[in-house]
């Protein structure tokens, strides 16, 4: 695999966790760089493993995750976004404003797992075409770290001119995503 290959299935990769940042920067209020980097920890930690975790699961797991891997990151999505979308309809807070602990693992690890499915999959693949997994899946989480900052930054820079519809939208753009991945692998 080419540098220019690798590159295109990262940026791929890391087109789920970008938009799920941006929709986390919509809903935040005062992003800092600190928050950024937290989103792009979590969701490049875990757009590098998954390859890593696919490759060295190969076949032995990839059945049952190709069958079911798509309900769950679905599934998941779908009840974040859901809520999402319910906040923005409040009217007795500001449905803007997510506090320090939005950040924190329980709400974190359900986004950086659904967001990273895909990258089993391909890991599995890797090992099929005799990828050096280490160094492609260190790419693709470095690639996914800086894409996730700039998409908190992009979307807190939206957030703050489109008040509650941010929210609404980040919502439906979560719940789409966990449709594209259900429809994807139907």
């Amino acid at each position: 695999m080419t540098l220019w290959e690798l590159a295109l299935v990262a940026l791929g990769l890391s087109m789920d966790a970008l938009a799920v940042a941006a929709c986390l920067g919509l809903a935040m209020s005062g992003v800092t760089a600190r928050k950024a980097l937290s989103v792009g920890l979590y969701f490049g930690v875990f757009q590098a493993g998954m390859p890593l975790l696919g490759f060295w699961a190969g076949s032995l797991f990839s059945t049952a995750w190709q069958r079911y891997g798509h309900w769950v990151a679905f599934g998941i999505l779908l009840i974040l976004g859901g809520k999402m979308v319910w906040g923005s309809f409040k009217k007795d807070n500001n449905p803007l404003e997510v506090k320090e602990t939005a950040l924190t693992p329980a709400v974190m690890l359900p986004l950086a797992i659904a967001t990273s499915v895909d990258a089993l999959a391909v890991g599995v693949s890797f090992a099929a075409l005799d990828v050096s997994i280490a160094p492609a899946a260190a790419f693709i989480g470095v690639t996914t770290l800086l894409l996730s900052m700039a998409g908190v930054l992009t979307g807190q820079a939206f957030g703050a001119r489109l008040k509650s519809k941010a929210e609404l939208a980040g919502g439906l753009i979560l719940v789409a995503i966990g449709m594209k991945i259900l429809a994807d692998n139907l």
